[in-house]
């Protein structure tokens, strides 16, 4: 049977909070029986929006990651709720009931995730749940996904194989892989928010004169062994990304013509090297 995933591009995101605004304006106020009440003015967003910030200037990026509930295959709100307040339909969406569900906060407690929001007033606890009304009425996508301006997300409705395929073919990530519990938001170049980079700029002095160096030859070393190689660009710059965080000791050379030069670095961060004079 086809279910619904939903895939992320962190390198498409550009911050525009559109989907969470789609969000908010299709449940602020609105009551839709059998699958939410309504969303608070204020408070938790049910979708919501994180920022990490890499390196130092002016090697610096930012990565923007939405996040909402995972619709978890294995979801641990699933185990605490009581009186089936929470269903799991055969489509892969999960379902808080807005009435079932009165008073147990500890369905918010059981998420690893964070994607489940405690609404105070109606003491209830609540997610996106896919906008699955929609969705049953025959709609193609949900309504917030569909107004994303940078096209950084992707609902689709798959077979488990072919969503397999899919994660292999596009190096697809979850977010807390460590919980195991088989979520249905996928992130593509989920590295920008829980990796690491070293990078630098390499140049050369002569008659007081600075110059970028393009085309060195810089190899990274871990263990006496190398792990990546790259060439700087044009301005001088080099970058090795997708590094783990705090992973240790790490040897730079770098070669350009008959200059060579080491350099050392133990990362706990996203570093950058500034200027490498040869």
């Amino acid at each position: 049977m086809k279910k619904w995933n939903l895939i992320i591009d962190v390198d498409n995101c550009n911050n525009c909070h559109m989907c969470s605004l789609a969000c908010k304006d299709e449940f602020v106020g609105n009551n839709f029986p059998g699958y939410s009440a309504e969303m608070p003015k204020r408070g938790a967003n049910w979708i919501d929006m994180k920022k990490k910030e890499r390196g130092q200037t002016p090697m610096i990026d930012i990565g923007y990651i939405p996040t909402m509930c995972q619709h978890c295959d294995d979801a641990p709100c699933m185990k605490v709720a009581k009186n089936n307040a929470i269903v799991k339909r055969d489509d892969g969406i999960i379902i808080i009931d807005p009435v079932k569900s009165k008073g147990q906060k500890q369905i918010v407690d059981s998420c690893p995730h964070g994607s489940i929001k405690w609404n105070e007033e109606l003491e209830i606890p609540q997610i996106w749940f896919f906008d699955a009304h929609l969705l049953d009425k025959g709609w193609k996508v949900p309504r917030a996904i569909s107004v994303c301006a940078s096209s950084a997300m992707r609902a689709i409705k798959v077979e488990d194989l072919k969503m397999k395929e899919l994660v292999i073919e596009e190096n697809l990530e979850t977010l807390n892989p460590e919980f195991d519990t088989k979520p249905r938001v996928y992130y593509k170049n989920l590295h920008r928010f829980n990796k690491c980079f070293i990078g630098g700029s390499v140049a050369s002095k002569k008659n007081k004169v600075e110059d970028c160096v393009s085309g060195a030859a810089i190899k990274l070393f871990q263990n006496d062994e190398v792990i990546a190689e790259v060439k700087t660009d044009d301005f001088g710059d080099f970058k090795f990304d997708k590094l783990l965080p705090n992973s240790g000791k790490y040897s730079i050379n770098i070669e350009s013509k008959s200059h060579k030069k080491n350099i050392q670095v133990d990362l706990k961060d996203s570093i950058y090297l500034g200027n490498i004079y040869l």
